[in-house]
């Protein structure tokens, strides 16, 4: 299973020039078990209101409408995996990227991320 990072979301529906030829693989050998944590949610709507993300449609549109079409299912943001974000080593400061690294080490998943902080946590199983 493989628990996408935001960003590999963004470039998956918008630019899959940005995913690497490992990443494309996996996401093609593992398209029936994509998922993504609802902070990814969170994560694109604050930036795109910060104005540091153009999306082409509201945030909570595009994010529906790139899980539907992608076929990725969402992972709720669980009180276990917020702890445990906060009882992770501080390597990475991202309050969203600590969710992600939880709730992979939580579920048993690979995270796709291009992150090097990311892929530091001895508890995150990462590829790119």
């Amino acid at each position: 299973m493989i628990l996408l990072d935001t960003c590999t979301l963004l470039w998956l529906a918008a630019d899959q020039s940005r995913l690497t030829r490992n990443g494309k693989t996996l996401l093609r050998a593992n398209a029936d078990a994509l998922w993504i944590s609802a902070i990814s949610a969170f994560e694109l709507a604050v930036k795109h209101s910060k104005g540091k993300l153009s999306l082409p449609l509201p945030p909570c549109e595009w994010y529906s409408q790139a899980l539907a079409f992608h076929g990725v299912k969402e992972i709720p943001v669980t009180g276990e995996i917020a702890a445990t974000s906060v009882a992770l080593p501080e390597r990475h400061s991202d309050p969203y990227d600590r969710i992600i690294i939880a709730t992979a080490q939580e579920q048993g998943m690979i995270i796709l991320t291009p992150d090097h902080l990311i892929a530091q946590y001895e508890e995150a199983r990462t590829a790119w």
